[in-house]
């Protein structure tokens, strides 16, 4: 299965739009989250020849303008789009994907949305001491689960525990997006680093608001497994 980088803070080509905040293309058909800016994030799409056209649903991991703002530019465009987000995201959310023809599609828990290809459901998190609610997509292959994160509000240790509940027999091959660790203590890093590795996970792609630091780290424990998520990449998994 193939998962292309459309929008994130670092490139291969300078004439593809970076920023923050994060969208991923998993198997042509699905977009996960859609970056901080619309004009942007369609700039990207045409450049990397992607069809809007083949695109089956966008899932977003929570409701923060660098995850959302791309979001209207593809639904003007498309009517009758599936939506996936949780049920706790916020109502003028919910109400303007219905506005411009949008079709919300909301799961408490696990639920596969395309074939091998599985929503979290809503895991509570926090933000800035308010209750955040966020899902991960999960993209099961030979080589094992893949764990795609937008910010990881709720802990990424907490989310790919549930994921492993989930998914008890299969191996955790591949985690990257948001860890949201930019603002954790060197300690703390190590801590969850240590963790990833008890948990056998085989590849790691911190980005976004994971922090340098937290990719220097883990970038130094996972050695030639650290994938460097990068707009206009394609990874293979």
């Amino acid at each position: 299965m193939k998962i292309k980088i459309v929008f994130d803070k670092k490139t291969i080509d300078k004439s593809l739009y970076t920023g923050w905040g994060i969208s991923f293309l998993i198997d042509d058909s699905i977009l996960f989250d859609t970056g901080e800016n619309g004009n942007w994030l369609l700039h990207n799409i045409n450049k990397l020849n992607i069809d809007v056209n083949q695109l089956e649903a966008i899932v977003i991991s929570h409701n923060h303008w660098d995850h959302v703002n791309g979001l209207w530019e593809i639904l003007k465009g498309k009517k009758n789009f599936k939506v996936y987000s949780c049920p706790n995201f916020g109502i003028e959310f919910k109400k303007k994907v219905k506005s411009f023809g949008g079709i919300i599609i909301e799961n408490k828990d696990v639920s596969e949305i395309e074939q091998n290809i599985y929503v979290t459901g809503e895991i509570p998190g926090e933000y800035a001491g308010h209750f955040m609610p966020e899902q991960s997509l999960v993209v099961k292959t030979k080589s094992g689960i893949t764990v795609i994160t937008g910010c990881s509000h709720p802990g990424i240790i907490k989310i790919l525990e549930k994921v492993k509940e989930r998914f008890p027999q299969e191996d955790l091959y591949f985690v990257f997006g948001g860890f949201h660790l930019m603002d954790q203590s060197k300690r703390k890093i190590e801590i969850i680093v240590k963790k990833f590795i008890e948990m056998e996970v085989k590849k790691v792609g911190p980005t976004h608001c994971s922090g340098k630091e937290a990719e220097e780290i883990f970038k130094e424990k996972y050695g030639n497994n650290f994938v460097s998520i990068k707009v206009g990449e394609t990874l293979n998994i």
